[in-house]
């Protein structure tokens, strides 16, 4: 049950980004840019959370997952604070 739900959340930040960025081609608001690329960042970290949790559970990944998902918040944050004028 567990593995659904990783794999639901990640479909979830997957589809988000699409929308996102799909409307920032239409529209080039640079905050939908940021916003779409975060929610691509927060996708791969919930597909790092699946693999380390589900597929692979000799391995540690969560340095990774923690680095992914900094990366992805960064990008918002950078958005957000910087360049939303």
């Amino acid at each position: 049950m567990a593995g659904l739900v990783y794999v639901l959340s990640m479909l979830t930040s997957a589809l988000c980004a699409v929308l996102l960025l799909r409307d920032y081609r239409r529209t080039s608001t640079r905050l939908l840019l940021w916003s779409g690329l975060s929610f691509a960042g927060f996708a791969v970290a919930n597909a790092l959370v699946f693999v380390d949790l589900v597929v692979v559970r000799d391995a540690d990944l969560s340095t990774l997952r923690a680095a992914t998902a900094c990366g992805a918040i960064s990008l918002l944050i950078y958005g957000l604070v910087w360049d939303s004028r």
